[in-house]
């Protein structure tokens, strides 16, 4: 049985501390950017930029930085956030983006959002 790499990635952190949040066992996304970080990482994996277990070891260390500073029930907490650090850390390490080109992309993105948020 051939298991797609999309369906294997995701199966492998089940369970596990970097396990993304679930709803009814589907991956849950609360931010229209979240669900395009954790495709970004997967299909960046994918392609061969980088191994999946290298991707999820940066994740996990990431985790546990943020939880060494902070309570448990910090209402702070944001695995996505704690996803893009490491997607971002990865991308910049294999040299698929510069630092210039991460910052400039992300202001871009920011700026885009933020024209598209309804006005009150």
């Amino acid at each position: 049985m051939q298991i797609k790499f999309e369906q294997f990635a995701a199966t492998s952190m089940l369970g596990s501390p970097d396990s993304p949040p679930r709803d009814n066992g589907e991956i849950l996304f609360q931010r229209h950017w979240e669900g395009r970080a954790f495709g970004m990482a997967i299909a960046l994996s994918k392609k061969g930029h980088y191994e999946w277990e290298d991707f999820r070891q940066g994740l996990i260390a990431s985790i546990a930085e943020w939880e060494a500073t902070h309570c448990k029930d910090d209402p702070d907490w944001d695995y996505y956030l704690r996803w893009l650090s490491s997607l971002e850390s990865l991308v910049l390490e294999s040299s698929l983006v510069s630092e210039e080109e991460l910052e400039e992309r992300t202001r871009l993105m920011l700026a885009e959002a933020d024209t598209a948020l309804p006005q009150s």
